[in-house]
């Protein structure tokens, strides 16, 4: 007996709700839109299954989320690609195969944070930001914007698309770390982060470190502190106003006393 095919409709709510999953790891529906360059109303439109896009579009958003077109046909956890990630390679697998666990949430949530550290070039001077957390085919990622100031000292451009850097999150015993590069890069960050007891539980800190040779100018390490801001952009908007490097007085009281201004890191 030959199988149904599904309706339109069932197909446009197929792909409606695997868009609307797999559209959560994006900071904002505008932001997504702008990065696939598909107008909002329209990608409203496949959300709510009220519309298929063109197979131009659709190659586009396949590509963007790393999926295939069955996501017209499947649920999107069976279209994800299985993870050939290099930790579970048979080689190492039973050494670093833990480190490819998921991150829980309630371990390091999903959302904005601001970060702050000591600048590696300036004693004086420290640098604060906005990053991203986010899920995707169930790994955990993080993306930034490197500041301005610190790309003008190397002599990079400071366009978007420069100073972008992304990176990935993996669990540790007490803590997370995550790896991070700017597109392109062969530099690599070190990041490393644990929760410490605070009242809205929302605080993390550890250290960076930067991959160049002992006798590059400047320092290798530095404390690293994180503050979850949440989800709504109202509320991180002033903290992505204020990235850039600033004094220590201009930091905010809890990130100074936490990054040990005064005390060198050992």
């Amino acid at each position: 007996m030959r199988q149904r095919s599904p309706s339109p409709a069932e197909l446009r709510n197929m792909l409606g709700d695997n868009l609307r999953q797999l559209s959560q790891q994006a900071a904002s529906i505008s932001a997504l839109c702008r990065e696939l360059g598909i107008n909002r109303t329209q990608y409203n439109r496949y959300l709510a299954g009220e519309s298929f896009p063109r197979p131009d579009v659709l190659h586009r958003i396949c590509s963007y989320f790393g999926v295939d077109a069955r996501i017209l046909l499947e649920p999107v956890e069976r279209v994800v690609a299985t993870d050939n990630s290099v930790l579970l390679n048979p080689a190492v697998a039973e050494y670093l195969g833990g480190t490819a666990r998921p991150v829980p949430e309630e371990v390091f949530p999903s959302g904005f944070y601001r970060f702050t550290r000591r600048s590696f070039m300036d004693d004086k001077a420290f640098v604060q930001g906005v990053i991203y957390v986010f899920r995707n085919r169930g790994g955990t990622f993080l993306k930034g914007f490197e500041a301005k100031d610190a790309m003008r000292a190397q002599g990079l451009s400071v366009e978007p698309r420069n100073r972008e850097f992304r990176g990935t999150v993996i669990p540790q015993e007490d803590g997370i770390a995550a790896l991070a590069s700017r597109k392109g890069a062969t530099t690599t960050s070190f990041n490393y982060l644990a929760r410490i007891p605070t009242f809205e539980n929302n605080f993390w800190v550890g250290y960076v470190t930067r991959t160049v040779r002992e006798n590059v100018a400047g320092r290798r390490v530095e404390r690293l502190v994180y503050e979850h801001l949440g989800t709504d952009l109202q509320g991180v908007l002033p903290a992505a106003r204020q990235a850039g490097f600033c004094t220590a007085e201009d930091l905010v009281p809890y990130h100074r006393n936490l990054l040990k201004v005064g005390e060198n890191f050992y």
